[in-house]
């Protein structure tokens, strides 16, 4: 057959991801890759810590899902031709959720049964399987359950490509993604293209992150000698395949959580394979600028176990192979301005000779590596990103939309942007609107020179208001109960928005605007500016926004630990305060619900938390992280006893956003435990999330 693009509904099953949250991401979740310390050579450059981030502002948090799976019908983009079929999932980040070798009868990927949102992303929700392109800061993509932007179009002999896109807010770039199959090809083709538009050198980040099977006897293959791991927090160069008496390729053998970042010669191909142990499984090939391959095994412990329960229903265990940009995923890399990143990937079957996983690895790598140069369409990998240049720059018919914010970018010019080079008058907003915002509902734009082929739509009410301030200068004002509708003050356009402060005496008076320009100056590093912006904020209207600015402001103070004991037990008993008048306000709002407990906590007020929590709902009291808190407040007050009994009510407590990495649960089992009757008892399986 032909190759083709059909477009298709599939049935999942999935959990409700909910509304985001209502308030902007500024005190961040636990990313674990910014709590690592370095034990390296001179010679090592993988850009150690650069580009790490605290928060995901400005986008909002994923927090608010259901646990409880039902039948959902997904839109699908699926390619194929007579050897492959790839189904994709546009509307979560474009993820490639299926590759099948028709001619086997066997998916190459791991494909999850279900999607069942847990909290490994920066954005909170993320689920397992499939291909996840990660873009723009350490850490899962922001956009992974995001809509993309979907466009078809052909390369010059008349195959269909598919193409998605979007613009990644926190970086301020575009990336784009062409999948094409040729007629008898063997290999998807994936082009990748990132463009940072802007005049600043920029960190940049991008892994993909592939889910395959984790086999009975299975094993990777990787050119590399030598890889990076971490272990009690600290960062290091290891041989490969054995570390500590384990060949780790051969993963079944795994003790704990970990990563192995492999270290590709510049000479060596750019390749990773999963095999199964007669010789099949995936192979995964790029060009140099994808450089180095990874490996991530939960691991084969009762935390790693409970872990691979938690993120699936029956489809069983999982590890990742992954390919990115960096030595490592530690840090960025730096991108230089006006400048445009190109890559080939390529994902297809491999079958080797029976024997071939049960070899030595020396012997594996070298087979497959004289396999891999041999390969034509590997040798053409370099030819073929060449040739279709022209195509990835030609504009495609777009068939569905992602979001408005690359829309809205396009309108915010690049004089409006931090440049130490410009005046502050220098930095003004150039951008024409229509006077009436609602007419540019359909209007597609280009975000700029370098991504001029790829359309923008902006037709989010919330956005087109918005867009309407970059124009006037004059900011609308909504109802202070209503969740803000969106953030867009950071360091590209803070000075625009004092600039029209100044200028135009509604924004002085509008609570809105103040809460939306103490925003920018929280994020830019401003506190005391910020804290006076929400203050005005809150005598022009109480509002439990500008609560939650002036809390975390006080917050982000106690983290930066300068001050003594008598200041740090002042701001926290000021966040304190000032979150749970905010809550008051919105008592129904689960997000804020989440975030202010989170802060009642860490400021050690305990009976003020739990006196809120015995005011709640049935219904709020039974979600999974509020529970948890309010019992580990009942523990610090010394009411073991009724914490215990809470803990373990119906079966015992879950926390469906649990994040990867923490043992919150399982330390506070062990605390009533020993509390209760003196003796260290193990955790159960159930509370046991301790993979690494």
């Amino acid at each position: 057959m032909k190759p083709q693009i059909r477009f298709e509904t599939k049935k999942i099953m999935a959990s409700d991801l909910g509304e985001q949250s209502s308030v902007p991401d500024l005190l961040g979740e636990m990313i674990l890759q910014n709590q690592l310390t370095f034990v390296l050579d001179e010679d090592d450059e993988i850009y150690e810590g650069y580009g790490r981030r605290e928060n995901a502002y400005p986008y909002r948090q994923y927090n608010s899902y259901s646990g409880t799976l039902s039948e959902r019908e997904i839109r699908t983009a699926v390619l194929e031709n007579d050897y492959l079929k790839a189904v994709f999932l546009p509307e979560y980040g474009g993820r490639l959720w299926e590759l099948w070798d028709k001619k086997k009868g066997r998916d190459l990927l791991y494909t999850n049964d279900v999607l069942q949102f847990r909290n490994l992303a920066v954005r909170n929700a993320w689920f397992s399987g499939g291909v996840e392109w990660n873009l723009g800061v350490i850490g899962h993509t922001p956009l992974t359950t995001e809509q993309m932007y979907v466009a078809k179009t052909e390369t010059e002999s008349g195959v269909p490509v598919l193409r998605m896109y979007e613009y990644e807010r926190i970086r301020g770039v575009v990336y784009q993604m062409d999948f094409w199959l040729e007629e008898d090809g063997r290999f998807l083709n994936c082009r990748m293209r990132i463009v940072n538009e802007s005049a600043d050198v920029i960190p940049m980040y991008w892994w993909s992150n592939i889910a395959v099977p984790e086999f009975e006897d299975g094993r990777i293959v990787v050119p590399a000698r030598r890889a990076y791991t971490n272990r009690d927090g600290e960062v290091y160069r290891v041989d490969v395949p054995m570390v500590e008496g384990i060949d780790v390729t051969a993963y079944g053998a795994i003790p704990k959580s970990v990563d192995y970042f492999f270290d590709i010669p510049a000479e060596e191909p750019k390749y990773i394979a999963n095999f199964d142990r007669t010789g099949y499984g995936l192979l995964h090939l790029s060009t140099d600028r994808l450089r180095s391959r990874k490996l991530f095994s939960w691991g084969h412990q009762d935390g790693s176990d409970r872990w691979q329960e938690f993120l699936t229903r029956d489809a069983g265990r999982y590890l990742e192979i992954q390919a990115g940009l960096g030595k490592t995923q530690y840090g960025c890399i730096p991108m230089a301005p006006h400048t445009a990143w190109e890559w080939m990937e390529l994902y297809g079957a491999v079958e080797m000779p029976e024997d071939f996983v049960q070899a030595d690895f020396l012997e594996c790598r070298g087979r497959l590596t004289r396999y891999v140069r041999e390969l034509k369409p590997y040798q053409e990998l370099d030819t073929v990103l060449k040739r279709t240049k022209t195509m990835t720059k030609a504009r495609a018919e777009l068939l569905e939309c992602g979001s408005g914010y690359g829309a809205l970018a396009s309108y915010v010019s690049s004089e409006s942007r931090t440049n130490s080079a410009q005046t502050e008058q220098d930095k003004v907003y150039h951008g024409s609107l229509s006077e009436n915002a609602e007419d540019l509902g359909n209007e597609r734009v280009s975000f700029g020179k370098n991504t001029s082929h790829l359309a923008f739509v902006c037709k989010e009410p919330q956005l087109l208001l918005w867009k309407r301030f970059f124009d006037c200068g004059i900011l609308h004002c909504p109802d202070p109960l209503a969740a803000p509708d969106a953030f867009l003050i950071d360091e590209r356009n803070l000075c625009f928005m004092e600039r029209m402060m100044r200028q135009h005496p509604q924004n002085q008076e509008n609570w809105y605007a103040q809460y939306q320009l103490g925003l920018g100056y929280l994020v830019c590093g401003r506190g005391e500016e910020a804290e006076q912006a929400f203050a005005q904020s809150l005598s022009l209207k109480e509002n439990p926004w500008a609560r939650h600015g002036l809390a975390c402001e006080k917050l982000q103070n106690v983290r930066e630990g300068i001050q003594d004991e008598t200041t740090e037990k002042k701001w926290k008993n000021g966040a304190a305060e000032d979150i749970l008048r905010g809550m008051r306000m919105v008592p129904e709002d689960v997000s804020y619900l989440k975030e202010g407990f989170r802060i009642l906590s860490y400021c050690g007020c305990y009976e003020t938390l739990c006196d809120f929590y015995e005011t709640l709902t049935q219904e709020h009291k039974n979600i999974g992280k509020l529970r948890f808190l309010y019992i580990s407040a009942l523990h610090h007050l010394g009411r073991d006893e009724q914490a215990y009994t809470i803990l373990e009510e119906n079966g015992g407590l879950e926390i469906e956003d649990i994040r990867e990495g923490e043992d919150s649960i399982g330390e506070l089992f062990r605390a009533l435990s020993y509390a209760l009757t003196g003796e260290k008892r193990s955790v159960p399986h159930k509370y046991n999330f301790k993979s690494s």
